[in-house]
């Protein structure tokens, strides 16, 4: 009897080998409903076919397509699968041709580009010179024209306070009351203009440690900071539109070798910042030459007629 349970026992042991063809047909499974969905993601872009398509045909100088969908080669007896290649032009003429084209295409453009950005900052120069004419005709009216030098950078237009009575005192960033007088004249003229305004302090080009300050770069930020302050506080200019630089003696505006050069390099300037892009910007300062210069001929050509 135990004999007969201990195969009974045996029997019921018994494993199963072949279990592995459950977890084969499940990934089996897996991976054709992969592929089934990622066959309903794909979709074939129908224009750029039809542009093979096209190109191919033109290619081989065929007038029919043999990627076209209605009718297969394969399913035309008696045809061969391809026929003799006959090009109506040859390669490298053909490449010769689009190359010029594309080439004087883009001349063109570039041509016209530059055109467009040259008028441009004509008409940016142009509108900065009626602010120039309000700015020194206020100025003119107090006797201080003399006090502002007015110039053109990447930046937009520059107005300088350079003049000796404006200046600040050595180490001091204080104005003197003729330096806040130009300060306030500027300001109830830049008050109307829309254009965000940058204040640059500089000093001379001494390197010496100044008296009152760590370094030049503070003394120079801290008289710009006067300017800005003064236009905002007493000028009424809102702060959103003011902002500053401090540039030490690192951007003189005149050579440092030419006698007097500190009292003018000595400054701060009062920036009326362009919108234009930066490559029309850059454009500024050639334009405002070129009108002084046609305009300094003129002045010459009439003198010379009127003698």
């Amino acid at each position: 009897m135990s004999t007969k349970r201990r195969r009974h026992e045996d029997e019921e042991e018994h494993e199963n080998h072949e279990r592995w063809l459950v977890t084969y047909a499940d990934m089996v499974t897996l991976l054709m409903v992969l592929f089934i969905v990622l066959f309903s993601m794909s979709q074939v872009d129908q224009k750029k076919f039809n542009a093979l398509k096209d190109g191919l045909a033109a290619g081989f100088g065929q007038s029919t397509s043999v990627l076209d969908g209605s009718s297969s080669i394969l399913d035309q007896a008696g045809t061969a699968a391809m026929a003799p290649v006959a090009p109506a032009i040859n390669y490298q003429e053909l490449t010769e041709v689009e190359l010029a084209s594309t080439s004087n295409g883009l001349a063109e453009a570039m041509l016209a580009d530059a055109l467009h950005r040259r008028q441009d900052a004509e008409a940016e120069v142009s509108r900065f010179e009626k602010l120039q004419e309000q700015l020194l005709a206020a100025l003119r009216a107090r006797g201080l024209e003399d006090d502002v030098k007015v110039s053109y950078d990447e930046r937009g237009l520059v107005l300088s306070l350079v003049s000796r009575h404006v200046v600040f005192q050595a180490d001091l960033a204080t104005l003197s009351s003729r330096g806040r007088s130009v300060v306030d004249t500027l300001a109830a003229v830049l008050v109307d203009v829309p254009e965000p305004l940058q204040v640059d302090g500089h000093t001379n080009q001494v390197k010496v440690k100044p008296k009152y300050f760590a370094t030049d770069w503070d003394l120079s930020a801290a008289r710009a900071v006067t300017v800005l302050r003064r236009l905002n506080e007493v000028g009424g200019l809102p702060g959103a539109r003011l902002m500053l630089a401090a540039y030490g003696h690192e951007k003189p505006l005149v050579d440092p070798a030419l006698p007097g050069s500190q009292e003018v390099n000595k400054r701060v300037d009062v920036v009326v910042l362009s919108s234009l892009p930066p490559e029309t910007r850059a454009m500024l300062d050639d334009v405002a030459a070129a009108r002084d210069t046609q305009v300094t001929g003129e002045g010459q050509t009439q003198e010379g007629d009127g003698s």
